[in-house]
């Protein structure tokens, strides 16, 4: 009798490499999109903060591109993540145009 203990360890080895392999290809479709502008975003409005919220964090308010203009978009709650503190979105010049970065947890 023989044992197929290797053969089943190698296609274990085998599958588990494809899966990895399959999520790291598919990584790339989960991107964010680039958001580029060809003028600076209008300063931005003065919005009254609401009293803190146990367990979030405020996210100010912002211009967003919208089909060729600036479109306010008002501030909203953002859930904390423990152990890392929120990092605004915010527009950024490059050469003649205005990029958005999109605001993360760091």
């Amino acid at each position: 009798m023989t044992s197929t203990r290797p053969v089943r360890l190698l296609s274990s080895v085998i599958l588990a490499t494809l899966t990895c392999a399959a999520t790291l290809t598919a990584a790339p479709a989960f991107a964010q999109a680039v958001i580029v502008a060809p003028m600076a975003p209008p300063p931005p409005r003065v919005e009254v903060m609401p009293a803190p919220r146990n367990g979030y964090v405020w996210d100010q308010g912002r211009w967003r591109w919208d089909h060729g203009r600036y479109v306010w978009v008002r501030g909203h709650w953002q859930p904390v993540r423990v152990g890392y503190h929120w990092v605004p979105g915010h527009w950024v010049q490059r050469g003649p145009n205005w990029r958005w970065v999109e605001g993360h947890w760091a």
